[in-house]
């Protein structure tokens, strides 16, 4: 069925609706740590049908941790998926649903995704990364990052209420908005844009700009705006995958415990002084460039490199992060070639050594090289 995004409707009132549309006698509820603390937490916990809560995963889930989670749903005869949550919590329950329906013989990864008709419910409680609206999941085996991806992990139901992000930290936050902003550019840009994401991402990156400090200093019709953004990004880059910024950005999160969207969003800039300075002859992406400058209300592309890298310390600050410069070899072999195909500039090896050591002297001592 085509994905139902439901906005600042009442959740408990949804979700019983779509429990009688559905049948669903016993959901599985996937929540995170800080569920408890949600300014909804009552009203989520009068949800009908909860038949078991799982929540024993890491941030960045671990494939061990998804697979139990896969036992509990066959266990306790579960018939609906509820995720309340950040990325983490909808990528997990997303594994979990494709995973009940393959054999327990082999290992989950390699197989391919059966018919899944389970109903699947997201509730995301972060403003970021879009997972409610993708048919992506990551999970870790054996320390590195797997892609899920397959349209039946996109959730039926998408219940964007913005109440959710009032207890979210601020450094939270920012990181989250920063992966949608990621997003929304690299979606721009990817070699799979197409008319329609090209103006989904537009419309997201302007609605995340334009609501970002209101966000951040609390105004509710803000959040309400940056969940919906978020989501927009999100869309968009279900269309088109995402580029080098996100590729490069996983191994700074399981290496050095960077929060994802930070890393990536220190990355995206650095990238795109790169493509700049190696696509002069590519008037198409010189077109698309222009249109991302314009919508960053900047007047040059240098502009929009500077002011994104300014963004970044703005919001941050010179928080110094302990990196070892040693591991730039690691960094430039664990970036997903796959990702990188998705990228309008080619990157080679080399390329990917020079931006990590950019990107590592960044995050070592909080200075950026301002282009003019």
């Amino acid at each position: 069925m085509k994905q139902e995004i439901i906005i600042n409707k009442n959740p408990l009132d949804v979700i019983n609706e779509i429990s009688v549309r559905h049948k669903i006698k016993r959901f599985m509820l996937v929540c995170d740590t800080a569920f408890e603390s949600l300014g909804t937490f009552d009203e989520y916990g009068k949800i009908k049908n909860i038949a078991v809560t799982f929540n024993s995963f890491s941030s960045n889930p671990l494939y061990d941790e998804v697979c139990e989670g896969v036992k509990l749903f066959k266990s306790e005869r579960c018939d609906g998926i509820i995720a309340i949550g950040g990325g983490s919590t909808i990528d997990t329950a997303k594994c979990i649903k494709a995973f009940s329906k393959m054999s327990d013989n082999e290992l989950y990864l390699t197989q391919k995704f059966p018919e899944n008709d389970t109903p699947f419910i997201a509730v995301p409680t972060t403003a970021g990364t879009g997972s409610e609206s993708t048919r992506y999941a990551v999970v870790y085996y054996k320390g590195e990052k797997q892609s899920v991806t397959d349209n039946t992990l996109i959730p039926d139901y998408a219940l964007l209420d913005a109440r959710n992000l009032q207890t979210l930290p601020l450094y939270q936050k920012k990181c989250t908005m920063l992966d949608a902003l990621c997003q929304g550019i690299e979606s721009w840009w990817s070699v799979n844009a197409t008319e329609e994401s090209r103006k989904i991402s537009q419309k997201a990156v302007a609605m995340i700009l334009e609501n970002l400090g209101g966000y951040l200093s609390g105004d509710q019709a803000c959040a309400d705006n940056m969940m919906i953004g978020s989501n927009l990004a999100g869309q968009a880059i279900n269309i088109t995958q995402t580029t080098a910024a996100h590729a490069m950005s996983y191994k700074l999160t399981s290496l050095y415990k960077i929060p994802h969207g930070r890393a990536a969003f220190v990355c995206l800039p650095y990238v795109w002084e790169y493509m700049i300075k190696n696509s002069k002859d590519n008037e198409n992406l010189t077109q698309v460039f222009k249109n991302i400058v314009s919508t960053l209300d900047c007047k040059t592309l240098w502009d929009a490199v500077n002011l994104l890298k300014e963004m970044n310390h703005e919001l941050f600050g010179k928080e110094n992060v302990t990196v070892n410069f040693q591991d730039i070899p690691l960094l430039a072999r664990s970036v997903n070639v796959t990702r990188l195909k998705n990228n309008p500039v080619k990157l080679s090896n080399q390329n990917l050594i020079s931006l990590y050591t950019n990107i590592l002297e960044e995050f070592a001592t909080g200075d950026i090289t301002v282009l003019n």
